[in-house]
């Protein structure tokens, strides 16, 4: 195997001196005097051209005499792509050093070494036997080494993935929907009447423009129109007043994730059948260590003939288990206008206490039938901000959208 040695890399690159004197030949006559301007290395190209009887000598004027093709040109090439080539054009190119065996470049390299201290032993001091005459530095192998930052997920980025994943393994299908939602969606086709305070202008936002959306097919509209009134055909009374549809076509970006639920159930369900949502939800609201304006939301519902509340308090309490290990898990009553009966959900965080993580239920007929289903439907929603405290260890829900590159760093992501 043969190398290019820095000269032959150079007359690889602009070409063999004589070469070049032949082609500037090719063109005129030329006295010696000015070719010397024209032709890096003359000297040598001139002893060249003569040895191969290219050009000769007249009162100082260079003539061409014959041409060439110049194989030890080609051959310059064939050396640097690993070709073999002609062994009495290697002896030439070997003579005139510009080109050497590998075994003289590793020897060479290999030889600067010889009696220095060194951290690692080369190939080429292995290949030329050298390795026995340099000084190996000892190593502390109780000493750390570097610390490496290899690349990975963000943590929270990593932690809702990870809850999608589990909600498809459970059989769950997800549903979604737009982030601009009517309030027909977000309040109104879940029972909640117009005048309630959540729908002021200081628990949600609401869009300025445009201002109103669409609202769905008239059947479902009246249907809703109705119970809100008088209760329609589910045995409620109602909310007692005039339902108005402008107010329930205002755009907003949607406030909770449950806004997504009666839209897939006004498509049309399977019995039995589960879904879920895991959506960005936004709220104006105080940010401290446990709130945020935008949070995300995992939510969703099992529907089955069947279903009671016991049913449902047994999944809530596998989710906060497999989804953030929490142990302690306690159930209280609350109230929310959709669901009856209703359930707070609150996990023991070490340092915090008692936190709040999901509200559930059961769908109130007054929710479901105006959409056309008729079985019962146990729902949640779980702010899934707050789960991930627990899971990742932390104790101030900014800090899972922090830029901190040491936390980033160190936190481990399984």
């Amino acid at each position: 195997m043969y190398v290019l040695t820095e000269e032959g890399r150079k007359y690889l690159k602009n070409g063999l001196p004589e070469k070049n004197l032949s082609e500037l030949l090719e063109k005129n006559s030329l006295e010696m005097s000015k070719a010397k301007n024209y032709v890096d290395n003359f000297a040598i190209a001139l002893q060249w051209c003569k040895k191969k009887h290219l050009v000769e000598v007249k009162n100082g004027v260079l003539f061409l005499k014959n041409k060439s093709d110049f194989p030890e040109q080609a051959a310059l090439g064939c050396v640097e792509t690993g070709k073999e080539i002609d062994e009495k054009i290697a002896d030439v190119l070997l003579q005139r050093r510009l080109i050497e065996t590998q075994r003289e470049t590793q020897f060479k390299k290999a030889e600067k070494l010889v009696g220095k201290e060194i951290t690692n032993i080369t190939e080429d001091l292995i290949k030329t036997g050298l390795w026995t005459k340099v000084e190996i530095k000892p190593f502390n192998v109780e000493a750390a080494g570097k610390k490496l930052y290899i690349g990975k997920r963000q943590p929270y980025s990593k932690f809702i993935s990870d809850v999608k994943r589990k909600m498809v393994e459970m059989g769950f299908i997800e549903m979604t929907g737009p982030t601009i939602e009517t309030e027909f969606w977000n309040f109104d086709a879940l029972y909640q009447p117009q005048n309630h305070p959540s729908r002021s202008w200081t628990q949600t936002y609401s869009l300025k423009y445009p201002k109103r959306g669409d609202l769905p097919d008239k059947k479902i509209t009246e249907n809703v129109k109705a119970v809100h009134e008088n209760g329609w055909k589910t045995g409620s009374i109602g909310w007692g007043y005039k339902w108005d549809p402008q107010k329930a076509a205002n755009l907003m970006p949607r406030a909770h994730d449950t806004a997504i639920s009666p839209r897939y159930m006004s498509k049309g369900v399977k019995i039995p059948g589960k879904y879920f949502s895991l959506v960005r939800c936004y709220r104006p609201d105080i940010i401290d260590r446990t709130h945020g304006v935008e949070f995300n939301q995992m939510g969703g519902f099992v529907i089955d003939n069947g279903l009671t509340f016991k049913d449902l308090l047994g999944l809530l309490k596998q989710f906060v288990h497999d989804f953030a290990g929490i142990e302690r898990v306690k159930f209280m009553t609350d109230y929310f206008p959709f669901t009856e009966p209703s359930v707070q959900v609150s996990g023991f965080h070490p340092e915090m206490g008692w936190i709040e993580l999901a509200g559930a239920g059961m769908f109130r007929e007054e929710l479901t039938k105006p959409l056309g289903i008729d079985a019962p439907v146990i729902a949640w929603g779980f702010g899934l901000d707050r789960l991930a405290m627990y899971k990742l260890g932390i104790n101030d829900i900014r800090e899972m959208f922090s830029q901190n590159l040491d936390w980033l760093r160190n936190m481990v992501v399984s």
